[in-house]
């Protein structure tokens, strides 16, 4: 069997001021291709915009190669933010995935060239279905903008490479193109950041702007609580054994009399010297922090940020009757905070 020799090394150093010319040339190359296409926009973005809002069906997003890398990157962004869409490979297409296309869907095909075979070949089969097409590419004179029903020119002056050769400030032009594309519907459909949430459960938005008061809470048996008539040892037993480093004070109906905290505990001790007589009124911390089991787990930093700050609250139902609790460290294992 043939071996291939391995490389010899070679020694190169980087010339820093050339490399740092270049990374601020092609980053200025490809700021000045987007400045230039939004200047463009016109017309045609708004009737792509509304093509797709009254689209029945889903958006289906194709292209190859780099363009491919932009389709996909579109097609979640779309889909992400109210958009239902979906990533079709074009040389797929060809073989058996054009059946996952509808004439109730919005096809949108990415080709900086507007003459990339594997599209071309595929607008008349789509045609032919009854899916509308928009184009982007960066040829308005193209087969593929003359063929769709909208055309969006994301043609750039001149490549960022420095051999002009690979595709570098068209395929930024044609993604942050397709990224006004997706935001123009977002504000369009009146989505909204808790409908953004919702598609994201996984992520720390979705956390914040999904995890309610009672998903956290403790409730039950882990709940410490005592009566209004209590004595002092009584409440140290039950804050103690529930390991909240307080418990609730509640009146015979259930609702909120106090709390009583472990630095209630070490402020009290110096002057009391009977635990079994004293009564737990009479060091407890009256009308303590609460909020309701319906609100935002999040909305919970910002009570107990509050100086002076605690890190304990108590949950209540719309008559102040106590439902639950939570301590700080319930949000951090809920990934909260």
């Amino acid at each position: 069997m043939q071996t291939v020799a391995a490389q010899p090394a070679v020694n190169r150093t980087v010339d820093a001021k050339r490399a740092l010319a270049l990374a601020r040339e092609v980053l200025g190359t490809e700021a000045r291709a987007i400045t230039a296409l939004a200047n463009r926009l016109s017309t045609p973005f708004v009737s792509a915009v509304q093509l797709i809002l009254e689209c029945r069906g889903r958006v289906v997003v194709s292209g190859i190669g780099k363009s491919g890398h932009v389709a996909r990157k579109l097609a979640a962004t779309l889909a992400s933010t109210g958009t239902p869409a979906f990533f079709v490979h074009s040389a797929e297409a060809g073989h058996g995935d054009l059946g996952m296309i509808t004439s109730a869907d919005v096809v949108v095909m990415l080709s900086n060239s507007g003459e990339t075979d594997e599209l071309t070949l595929l607008m008349p089969h789509l045609k032919r279905q009854g899916a509308k097409i928009i184009a982007l590419t960066g040829n308005e004179q193209s087969s593929l903008a003359q063929g769709a029903d909208v055309h969006l020119d994301a043609a750039v002056d001149a490549e960022a490479c420095p051999l002009g050769l690979a595709p570098t400030a068209s395929t930024t032009a044609a993604l942050a193109l397709g990224d006004a594309l997706a935001l123009a519907l977002l504000d369009a459909r009146g989505f909204s950041t808790e409908d953004f949430a919702r598609s994201h459960p996984g992520g720390t938005l979705g956390r914040r702007l999904l995890t309610r008061v009672s998903d956290v809470m403790r409730t039950g048996r882990d709940l410490p609580t005592v009566s209004s008539g209590a004595t002092l040892a009584q409440a140290i037993v039950e804050m103690s054994s529930k390991g909240m480093g307080m418990t609730s004070v509640v009146d015979a109906d259930a609702r909120i009399a106090g709390i009583f905290t472990d630095g209630d505990l070490r402020r009290c001790l110096e002057r009391v010297r009977d635990i079994s007589a004293t009564p737990i009124a009479a060091v407890m911390t009256q009308s303590p922090r609460t909020i309701e089991a319906t609100r935002l787990a999040i909305d919970c930093v910002d009570l107990m940020e509050t100086p002076p700050k605690v890190s304990q609250l108590l949950v209540v139902d719309t008559e102040n009757r106590l439902v639950g609790a939570l301590h700080l460290h319930d949000l951090f294992r809920a990934r909260v905070v």
